[in-house]
């Protein structure tokens, strides 16, 4: 980023009104209708039958308990990912096992973004480990949350928020 455009991130950060805690965990609840569409659900018959799927972004929590489970097997985070993210229908982890690749990425996809994680699988695993750990001690600290509280905010929300607190200590020590 250039430092124009930091200066308008922080421009507009200092004129935002300071959300509460209530404000910062909604987005962990929220419901995302996604369309399948006929060529992923059935790639044999891709004028066939659309549909959609009720899907909710994953929370901390979740983020946590598939990385333990999924300790040693890549293809179990994904699975578990989208098992745990499907509201409607919901499926078992044998279920998401027998679908198609194709749909199982686009499932996949739809559950990164709408839980705020824009990066690779492998930083994933990085992220989840102890730096998690910490980032919920400094939230915690920073906005008085308890464990409970940051469990339940999304991976991305978790890295947005660090963000922005590194950004206003950032702008505070050059005001001093």
């Amino acid at each position: 980023m250039t430092a124009l455009a930091d200066e308008a991130i922080a421009a507009e950060s200092a004129a935002a009104p300071v959300l509460t805690a209530n404000e910062l965990l909604a987005g962990g609840g929220a419901r995302h209708t996604v369309a399948v569409p006929a060529e992923i659900l059935d790639p044999a018959d891709p004028v066939g039958k659309a549909g959609r799927v009720v899907l909710r972004p994953l929370v901390l929590a979740d983020i946590q308990r598939v990385h333990r489970a999924a300790r040693e097997d890549d293809a179990l985070t994904s699975v578990l990912m989208v098992q745990q993210a499907l509201v409607e229908p919901a499926v078992t982890v044998e279920q998401v096992n027998r679908m198609h690749c194709g749909l199982v990425e686009l499932l996949l996809t739809e559950v990164n973004r709408i839980s705020g994680l824009r990066i690779g699988r492998d930083e994933l695993d990085e992220v989840v480990r102890a730096p998690m750990a910490r980032a919920c001690f400094e939230l915690a600290r920073e906005f008085g949350w308890t464990p409970e509280e940051c469990a339940e905010l999304t991976v991305g929300q978790v890295l947005m928020y660090l963000e922005l607190m590194g950004r206003r200590r950032a702008a505070e020590g050059e005001g001093e």
